[in-house]
């Protein structure tokens, strides 16, 4: 064979091994590629195509509307209004942020820690982000911005909802207010609302209390986004469910009389409902502006309420504690009689002071009351007359009937931050100085001095047992389109008719008897008279020289050495149907200003009573309240 073929066919095997591998090679890859596109395409065509439809749509969390708050007669003390906002587009700045913000600032005022936040916001976010300048502008304020428009490349005026408070300071303790979510709000509660900017949720009062209820359900907003995330187009809304409202047993008109009363004073008050333990009205003054917390406190006003020795951000009537004074004589009159001590022939004879040991324990009044039985003990508050009852009692006794008036223990309002007080007893002095009970400090508990503290709504509370001679609750508010919560079931008060009557006497002739005292700020109109119950408390131990020179006018000495002053009462007398307590700090001047607080009070809810002008005020009950129902 010639030398020619034979290299000829070497190539061409060559040649065609290599084709073959080629060939093959293509095909495995072709193969391959053919497989792959079956799987994406075929078996998991759905799930990518899922995946490319959320890249292109997302869905967003929409803030729902926060429910209402109102009295027991409709009118809003929470709501909602128009926030009108000024948003700042970064991309879309002819110049620099801070030549667009000094454009604004001509316009409406702009802070420098609003400018701070706003470099902030926008450092953190993609530059088509719109960015807050500031919010809650006044129509005025809304309108020259919109006027200026034109001449405002990047601005955006906006139009949303914010809390708003109509009655400002008058219900902040009840109230409380809204503020924005902290780092601790997240952790405590796991819901998506929180993250969204600018979110408020409650921080006190009732806003806090039943934030969940008012809260609502988030709505969503389906928007088409580019591969940048910008948004292109709303696809969809669903709004969402707008927060329960939330109806409180406090009448409007009461809760203003009731702070005009008591002005400037760092005071609390409460009227109560003596048979179902509604809250008519509940102060605690002076108190705060809640719009402030909800639009953004400023450092001087924050610091004007915290240094204020009045204590403007403390609900004093749930969180403020206090000696009660002579008004815990009617829980000591109550166990008296149902421990057959204060029988109608029982008497003490006050000289102005008593003795035990080497001890010494004045009257309040300089050379004493002469005999005193119960009614006149009462009606004149002789320290001597309940030291003797004391002294028989026993801390034991007056420790249990103290309870059962529901002192030293807690309401069970539904308004947080509320304290026990202290009602002392021998294992309770045990647990906290580890020393025994002493019979002085027995004494001394009689007049309600010594270690008792208490609120002024376990005040209240006691004054509409006594008044009523069942065991109530109080109450403030009821949640629409959910179950009341279960109250506890109203026993009788575990004293006796006999005591109870006594009791009602003794505080009768305090406002309505010669000798009483506060038979000078009694009620005069006939059918609304009040029976009451005066108290001081000390904040100081009286020096002997004081005592010798009968000299101790709490008017001539600085606020925070005078002593509280405090009151107790019901009315009407023969019926009794409101209750009410008082107490001002360092209040305990001569024209005994919580009685007139008291009697002016007691008298304007007695003219408001529903049950007097029927057609004028309906009451919101569970009968007539859409979605609320009644648990037993």
């Amino acid at each position: 064979m010639p030398l020619f073929d034979r290299k000829d066919k070497s190539r061409y095997s060559t040649f065609s091994r290599r084709s073959l591998l080629v060939s093959g090679a293509m095909t495995a890859v072709f193969t391959g590629l053919t497989a792959r596109l079956y799987q994406l395409q075929i078996l998991q065509g759905d799930q990518f195509m899922t995946r490319a439809e959320d890249n292109r749509v997302n869905q967003r969390l929409v803030a729902p509307l926060r429910g209402r708050i109102l009295d027991r007669f409709g009118v809003e003390l929470a709501t909602n209004r128009r926030n009108y906002r000024v948003l700042l587009i970064p991309e879309q700045l002819a110049d620099s942020v801070d030549a667009a913000l000094d454009a604004i600032s001509r316009i409406i005022a702009i802070s420098p820690s609003q400018r701070d936040r706003v470099h902030r916001d926008i450092g953190q976010n993609k530059r088509f982000v719109p960015v807050t300048v500031a919010e809650n502008l006044t129509w005025e304020e809304f309108a020259r911005i919109n006027l200026h428009l034109p001449y405002l490349s990047g601005v955006q005026p906006d139009v949303g909802e914010t809390r708003f408070y109509p009655f400002n300071d008058e219900l902040s303790h009840i109230l409380g207010y809204v503020a924005a979510v902290s780092a601790d709000d997240k952790k405590e509660h796991e819901d998506p609302l929180l993250d969204l900017p600018g979110f408020r949720i409650g921080k006190r009062g009732i806003e806090k209390r039943f934030d969940p209820e008012i809260r609502g359900t988030a709505g969503v907003s389906r928007v088409e986004v580019n591969a940048y995330g910008r948004v292109i187009r709303e696809l969809g809304r669903e709004p969402g469910m707008p927060g329960s409202d939330v109806y409180l047993t406090i009448d409007r008109q009461v809760q203003q009389k009731l702070a005009e009363l008591m002005g400037n004073e760092s005071a609390a008050a409460v009227v109560m409902d003596v048979h179902n333990g509604d809250i008519i009205a509940l102060a605690s003054t002076p108190g705060f502006d809640p719009n402030l917390f909800n639009v953004g406190i400023k450092t001087s006003e924050w610091q004007a309420l915290t240094t204020n020795d009045h204590n403007p951000l403390l609900n004093k009537v749930m969180s403020g504690v206090y000696p009660p004074g002579s008004t815990y004589k009617c829980a000591m009159a109550l166990a008296a009689v149902d421990a057959g001590i204060a029988t109608p022939g029982f008497s003490v004879f006050c000289d102005g002071a008593t003795t035990l040991g080497n001890n010494v324990f004045h009257c309040w009044k300089r050379g004493g009351h002469g005999h005193v039985d119960l009614k006149r003990g009462i009606q004149q508050s002789c320290d001597v007359f309940f030291y003797e009852v004391a002294r028989r009692l026993g801390i034991d006794r007056i420790e249990e009937a103290s309870h059962r008036l529901g002192l030293g223990r807690l309401t069970g309002i539904e308004l947080p931050g509320e304290r026990a007080g202290t009602i002392p007893g021998r294992a309770w002095k045990l647990a906290n100085f580890g020393v025994p009970w002493q019979l002085g400090e027995t004494l001394v508990t009689g007049i309600g001095q010594g270690y008792v503290l208490t609120t002024p709504i376990q005040l209240a509370t006691m004054a509409a047992r006594i008044a009523s001679g069942n065991e109530v609750y109080p109450r403030i508010a009821r949640v629409v389109g959910r179950d009341a919560q279960t109250r506890p079931e109203v026993k009788a008060l575990q004293f006796s008719d006999k005591a109870i009557l006594a009791v009602h006497e003794g505080m009768s002739a305090v406002t309505n008897e010669p000798g009483g005292t506060a038979y000078p700020w009694r009620i005069i109109e006939p059918g609304f008279e009040m029976a009451g119950k005066t108290g001081t408390a000390q904040v100081r131990r009286i020096t002997r020289e004081e005592r010798a020179s009968g000299v101790r006018k709490n008017e001539s000495l600085p606020w925070r050495l005078r002593d509280h002053a405090l009151f107790v009462a019901f009315a009407p007398v023969l019926e009794p149907k409101y209750a009410c307590a008082v107490v001002i700090e360092h209040g305990a001047v001569g024209p005994h200003p919580q009685v007139q607080i008291a009697r002016d009070i007691l008298a304007f809810t007695q003219k408001r009573d529903p049950a007097r002008l029927p057609n004028a005020y309906p009451v919101k009950t569970a009968e007539n309240i859409p979605g609320f129902k009644v648990t037993p």
